[in-house]
This record gives structure tokens, C-alpha cells and sequence, in this order.
């Protein structure tokens, strides 16, 4: 896909990534650009600065993803590309962690997916064209110590976009899926020392890896590329992947 006079809606789009990557497909030639968050004031602070429209949506309320895909239908017309790209940390393992944690965890980064893709796939459909970004992490791919809710709803994450793709591939959709480690955000890891991330990189080189993406359509976007060999030894043994993360985990631990 080539971002030049198209219509994209960005979740989480106030700051970070969200906002990178409205940043990037401006400079790309997109005709409109939509930011979504869960504050009107951020939201409303961000789109003024770069030059794009903002508007308040909780995206675990489905009808609040609803009445934005149909705002923006009605406004700019046919959406190109919609990022789901809201999220949020959650830590715990699993008796540290409650079910609150949990199902707000798959609420804001599973169900925010499935609630998209239910919105604006009608119309993508219709016209035989249309992009979905859905942003994961590596953690869904791999693991993150000390988070199991948010590791666990991520993985579900990826898993959703693939089955997005497999789905509706035929019909003219295709599906990425962000899948970063640590990047300049408020949600950047505090430290680098436990082997969890292979460095710290700026929202704006990112939202550059996935404008190059988007534009191959490859499936996976990696903003750090050694996640692609890291993956790829985990499917050759997976238990000796296993014994590997139990040894980084009693290491970053101290256990």
C-alpha cells in the first residue's frame, strides 16, 4: 500500500506510536488522517499539532468504534487503512494479577481488534481494498517477564491479525500486525539489563519501518529485526526456547 491520498484511522493516537505514525503518513501524501484515543483533550491537542482530525473513543466500547468508523465514512470517505493500535501494560504473572487486570488486558488489546475489524470490514469489503494494522509487541510473539496478561493478550493479538488475514484475504484485505519491542513511549521498558529488549528506539524511526511495511504488505512489522530470529529458533525447539526463558527469567529475577 502506498499511503499517498489515503484515508487512515489510528487508535491510541494522542502519543507515541499512534502519533508517529500519523506523523508519517501525512509526510507520505495521506489524504486524511483520523486520531482516536480515550482522552478528547489529548486526542483533540495531538490532531491540532499535526494537522489531522482527532476524536474521543474508548475502544473497548464497541459502539464508540462503531460511531468513529461511521464518522469518518461520512466525513472523508472510504477508509484505507485502520490501525488498532491502543494499548496499555499490565503486570503480574498470575496469582499477583487479578481478574480485573486480566480482562481489561483482553479488552483493550483483543477484543479493541475484533470490535475494528467488525466496524470497517463491511465497507473495505465492498469496494475490494482495505488495510488492517493491528499492534501486538514482541511479547506476543516471545514473552515478557513479570506481565503475563499483557503477554498473554498480545500473543491473542497476533493470533487474531493472522486469522484476519487468512479470513479475508481473498476479499481484497491485507493484514500487519506491529510487533515492537521497546520503543521512547510512556510504555517503554524501564530498563534494558533483562535481555527484554535488543534496545530502545524512537516512535518516529518506527512509524518509518511500518510505512516501509505497509507498502511490501508483508504480514509481520519489526521495528527491531532480530525478533524475526528469535522467533524463528522458538519454532525450531520450542523446549529448548522454553529453558532459555526460564533461565533469562530467574536471572532478571534473582530467583
Amino acid at each position: 500500500m502506498e499511503l499517498a491520498d489515503k484515508v487512515a484511522v489510528i487508535t491510541g493516537g494522542s502519543g507515541g506510536i499512534g502519533r508517529a505514525m500519523a506523523r508519517a503518513f501525512l509526510a507520505e501524501g495521506a489524504r486524511a488522517v483520523v486520531l482516536a484515543d480515550l482522552s478528547e483533550e489529548a486526542v483533540t491537542a495531538a490532531a491540532t499539532e499535526i494537522g489531522c482530525d482527532g476524536r474521543q473513543c474508548d475502544v473497548t466500547d464497541e459502539q464508540q468504534i462503531i460511531d468513529l468508523v461511521e464518522w469518518t465514512l461520512s466525513t472523508h470517505g472510504p477508509i484505507d487503512l485502520f490501525c488498532s493500535n491502543a494499548g496499555a501494560g499490565g503486570e503480574g504473572v498470575l496469582t499477583d494479577a487479578g481478574n480485573e487486570v486480566w480482562q481489561k488486558q483482553w479488552e483493550l488489546h483483543v477484543m479493541s481488534h475484533l470490535y475494528a475489524a467488525r466496524a470497517v470490514l463491511p465497507s473495505m469489503i465492498a469496494k475490494g481494498d482495505g488495510y488492517l494494522l493491528n499492534t501486538a509487541s514482541a511479547a506476543g510473539l516471545l514473552a515478557a517477564m513479570g506481565s503475563g496478561p499483557y503477554t498473554v493478550t498480545k500473543a491473542a493479538a497476533v493470533k487474531l491479525a493472522e486469522f484476519l488475514s487468512i479470513t479475508h484475504g481473498d476479499e481484497g484485505i491485507k493484514v500487519s500486525v506491529l510487533c515492537p519491542q521497546g520503543v521512547n513511549t510512556a510504555m517503554a521498558p524501564r530498563s534494558l539489563g533483562d535481555g527484554q529488549t535488543d534496545g530502545i528506539i524512537e516512535a518516529d524511526d518506527l512509524a518509518q519501518v511500518v510505512v516501509q511495511t505497509l507498502r511490501d504488505e508483508r504480514f509481520y512489522v519489526l521495528p527491531h529485526p532480530e525478533v524475526e530470529e528469535y522467533v524463528r529458533r522458538k519454532g525450531d525447539n520450542i523446549d529448548r526456547w522454553l529453558t532459555g526463558m526460564r533461565r533469562l527469567r530467574r536471572r532478571s529475577t534473582g530467583a
